[in-house]
């Protein structure tokens, strides 16, 4: 039921919430205020009207009424408070003595402070009022007629009312600018939702302050600047694997549409050799579906916490080792640049798979009589592993397209390979809290595959 009487809108909340906050402050303020000026004022009353009792008291001694009686005249004429002075000395038979009051409380506890309303010169009045009990039976009243005082009290009331409805009309018309501002910037956030769902994947929210919004922005703004990424990749894989399986596929779809167009008699052999081409086409689109789920693994978004130590220095003399042989089939010289260990936490097997694919290729595109290195080290910033060649290398422009799926340089075509094994690495660097660095060797392409430290 309290949910339905709130307002929907956050930023009306907040408005509301400010409102009823600055409402409350203000009443507290004005409440200390208010009983701290009457408190301030009541109290000097009251010590004044302790020392007056006390001192015509002290005049009272020996029961003489007339000494204490001319002093009361006295303090009624002398034009000190005499406009607000309260007096009255009665006998022990409750007989007027002197004073100025012509009707008094009767019963009042005696000793006490009290507020009164007594007749003074036949008028009734507030007052704040003092009994004290005389020898021999006698009563004195000392008092104040409050009216000066009650002027005083309404004037502050009047004041805290005055001062708190421009307090209210204030906090209204802040409430309501914080509501708009608030409003305001929400708008911006909703609107630029608006149009990238209406497919601008382009736009992001307008960053105007290093306030929350501004943070929340800039955290949206990054989130939307990796889902276009990430669409834009998705576009072209698409393109990619239409492009570049349509020619394996139709090639399978030639070589088993001419083994049905022989002409007869064919013998089984010649099936044989049409079917195991086709069945090394189907292995090829094998292997590229097989990376391509290597690559969704690695980029899942699920990234492991490692424990196991690994030695990037024996992972890449193990590398070296295993493609020594297609290396010299190249004639490419590959070689290991020793030194000490290189410990890592990381997955052995993904680490030798992304070295793997360096070193691969690295022979491949290095050309004939290039040499590759392989070298291991640990920096500020985290072990690292990498491989250069001193082949052709890569145009400037070309060097961050590298790792997009499916990408090849035009002049590398004609060798075997899918566009698959840089952006296998870079994803296995992800994974392990890294990235793959690609920089111009001069002459050559150096690769660095980078780990968290």
């Amino acid at each position: 039921m309290a949910e339905r009487l709130l307002p929907r809108s956050i930023a009306a909340r907040l408005a509301l919430g400010y409102g009823l906050l600055l409402a409350l402050s203000i009443a507290i303020v004005g409440a200390v205020f208010y009983f701290g000026t009457i408190g301030v004022l009541d109290r000097t009353v009251d010590r004044k009207l302790t020392e007056l009792s006390e001192r015509l008291a002290a005049m009272y001694q020996d029961g003489d009424s007339v000494r204490i009686s001319a002093e009361i005249a006295h303090l009624l004429t002398d034009r000190t408070d005499s406009d607000t002075e309260i007096f009255l000395l009665v006998d022990a038979q409750g007989r007027h003595v002197s004073g100025n009051l012509s009707m008094w409380p009767e019963g009042s506890p005696v000793g006490k402070l009290l507020h009164v309303h007594v007749t003074r010169e036949g008028h009734r009045v507030p007052a704040r009022l003092l009994i004290r009990d005389m020898i021999g039976g006698a009563r004195l009243y000392v008092g104040r007629a409050m009216l000066e005082s009650n002027s005083i009290r309404t004037l502050v009331l009047r004041s805290l009312a005055y001062g708190g409805l421009v307090a209210l009309l204030l906090m209204v018309a802040g409430a309501w600018l914080v509501g708009r501002q608030l409003e305001a910037r929400l708008c911006k956030i909703r609107r630029t939702a608006a149009q990238i769902e209406a497919g601008d994947l382009s736009q992001r929210i307008p960053v105007t302050s290093d306030d929350e919004f501004g943070l929340l922005s800039r955290d949206i703004n990054r989130m939307l600047d990796r889902i276009e990424q990430l669409m834009e990749g998705v576009r072209h894989v698409s393109n990619a694997i239409a492009h570049d399986l349509r020619t394996p596929l139709g090639r399978v779809r030639n070589k088993l549409d001419g083994a049905l167009r022989l002409p007869p008699p064919q013998t089984a052999e010649s099936y044989a050799e049409v079917a195991q081409a086709a069945i090394a086409d189907i292995d090829d689109l094998t292997r590229v579906f097989d990376k391509l789920l290597q690559i969704a693994a690695a980029e899942s978004g699920m990234r492991p916490e490692y424990t196991d130590n690994i030695d990037l220095q024996q992972i890449g003399a193990d590398i070296v080792e295993m493609y020594e042989a297609t290396a010299d089939e190249q004639s490419v010289l590959l070689v290991q640049m020793y030194g000490a260990e290189v410990p890592a936490r990381g997955d052995r097997n993904l680490m030798a798979t992304a070295l793997a694919s360096l070193v691969d290729n690295a022979i491949k595109y290095g050309g004939h009589g290039a040499t590759v290195e392989v070298s291991a080290g640990h920096d500020a910033q985290g072990p690292w592993v990498a491989v250069r060649d001193n082949g052709p290398g890569v145009p400037a422009a070309e060097l961050p397209k590298l790792t997009q799926r499916f990408y090849r340089l035009d002049k590398s075509r004609h060798l075997p390979g899918n566009g698959l094994g840089l952006s296998i690495v870079a994803a296995i660097a992800a994974l392990h809290g890294g990235s793959l660095e690609i920089e111009d060797a001069a002459p050559g392409l150096r690769l660095r595959l980078r780990l968290a430290s």
